[in-house]
């Protein structure tokens, strides 16, 4: 069983909403919480997606139950799917193939297009470094098999390096700032609110962004054993995130400040994060599982999974998304 790594909210556990959930819904009676309520067992990252669900005031009315479940990055967050200790939980592209290549059983439910400039490799604000070409024979930080990892590889490649010009150290976010701030790493490569963050403190500047380099996917995600015994939950709960992002870019600036309030973080790094994001819940289409495709190939290309991966089976389809 994976254990839950502490909050940086200081909140481990929400237990969300009373009464009715969309109209209609047969909920199973599997997972059953308190007075045979069904429960949902939501990751995060970053506190990120409960954040915006707070702010636009999207967990009321729920048919349902919900334990939140906190984590610094993606790859914790596929370990918690991969051992049932989570339902589901919003995960890059990148990540996603990771955790789908080491047999996890889970599956893209909905998929989320942005703008990727946020994802990219970040230097120190006196760094003689320009461009990615730069990077070779350089060290860069970033997590092992994130999003980081993924937009590390693609820049270099796109500058006519070699994935092996350049010497990985897989961090942890926190560990990988601190590895760039005192100079025993070259680079750090991740993604927003770091990106965001580490730019307004003045401690890194970006070297080389996602943007052109990524399809800008991430998805929520959940396991095999959570669509088949929780389907109108998930449902549900896929719906309430989609509409609060409709919302949220509604209402930019009351949003910033909530998020920033929520996952602890300055109101122009959260301000900036989101604004430039520009997110967008859309349909899993061809055009989705193509990206995706390509994303596979291309870590099947660099050797980082060893079998090729058909990415068509990964998803669900059957899940609706209707912004509101």
């Amino acid at each position: 069983m994976i254990s839950r790594p502490p909050s940086s909210l200081g909140r481990r556990r929400l237990i969300a909403g009373v009464g009715l959930g969309a109209a209609g819904l047969a909920l199973p009676a599997i997972g059953l919480h308190a007075q045979g309520r069904p429960l949902l067992k939501a990751g995060d990252q970053k506190g990120g997606l409960r954040a915006l669900l707070e702010a636009a005031d999207a967990l009321q009315g729920l048919a349902y139950d919900i334990q939140w479940s906190e984590f610094p990055a993606a790859a914790p967050l596929a370990e918690a799917l991969n051992a049932n200790a989570v339902d589901s939980g919003p995960i890059g592209d990148a990540p996603l193939i990771f955790a789908l290549a080491a047999g996890t059983r889970v599956k893209a439910i909905g998929a989320n297009r942005s703008d990727a400039y946020g994802t990219a490799v970040l230097v120190r604000p006196d760094s003689p470094l320009k461009t990615a070409a730069d990077l070779k024979g350089r060290s860069v930080a970033t997590n092992r098999g994130s999003i980081g990892h993924f937009v590390t590889l693609k820049a270099v490649v796109a500058a006519g390096l070699k994935p092996e010009d350049v010497n990985l150290r897989f961090l942890a976010p926190a560990d990988a700032k601190l590895a760039l701030t005192q100079g025993s790493v070259d680079a750090w490569a991740t993604w927003e609110p770091y990106t965001a963050l580490a730019e307004t403190s003045g401690h890194a500047r970006v070297l080389a962004s996602g943007r052109g380099l990524l399809p800008g996917l991430s998805y929520l995600a959940a396991t095999d054993a959570a669509i088949a015994a929780k389907r109108p939950v998930l449902q549900d709960f896929l719906q309430r995130v989609v509409r609060a992002q409709a919302w949220s870019y509604r209402n930019v600036d009351a949003f910033s400040a909530t998020l920033a309030r929520i996952i602890g973080i300055p109101p122009e790094a959260a301000k900036l994060q989101f604004e430039r994001r520009q997110q967008k819940w859309v349909p899993i289409d061809a055009a989705v599982v193509a990206d995706q495709q390509r994303t596979a190939d291309f870590y099947r290309e660099v050797g980082l999974i060893r079998q090729p991966l058909q990415v068509a089976n990964t998803f669900d389809t059957g899940f609706a998304v209707t912004a509101g």
